[in-house]
């Protein structure tokens, strides 16, 4: 589906400090690093001192404990500030590229030039249809089969 598409772009624009905080992931692709993750999954991006942005991703495994991972990212494209790349094991490095963004930073969608990896994150554990379904008919003229999208289910909501 993907290969019919033009080449993936990002938002024009992206301010860090607002996308600094939690977010919630509502939806993702089926991926290896997160097939241990049965709900609550979270991730947490904070500015550092150096530049870089600190990134703690979370989620609950199927035996109620928590598992967490820790990296780091770097912004790749300084005139968006939306295309990052990010490691959780120094050297390899994953594109980050925010491809959706609500102007209230209200939720996000990341992918990467492949469309190999997609996530819809929220500010919060639950997304309102109303945002939900126009995002999913967004990623479907990006190049995105939405059928392929696991739901994520979190305790708190």
């Amino acid at each position: 589906m993907a290969d019919d598409y033009k080449p993936l772009t990002t938002v024009s624009s992206l301010d860090l400090r607002r996308y600094a905080g939690r977010w919630y992931e509502i939806a993702r692709y089926p991926n290896r690093f997160e097939r241990s993750c049965e709900s609550d999954v979270t991730a947490d991006y904070a500015l550092r001192d150096d530049g870089k942005i600190g990134v703690v991703n979370a989620c609950r495994k199927a035996d109620g404990s928590r598992k967490q991972s820790k990296g780091y990212a770097k912004v790749v494209d300084v005139s968006t500030s939306a295309k990052l790349k990010v490691t959780f094991f120094w050297p390899f490095f994953g594109s980050y590229w925010i491809i959706d963004l609500d102007s209230d930073y209200r939720y996000a969608v990341v992918s990467e030039p492949s469309r190999r990896y997609l996530w819809i994150l929220s500010r919060t554990p639950r997304m309102e249809s109303g945002l939900y379904q126009p995002i999913l008919e967004r990623i479907r003229s990006l190049g995105f089969d939405p059928e392929k999208l696991i739901l994520t289910r979190h305790s708190s909501a």
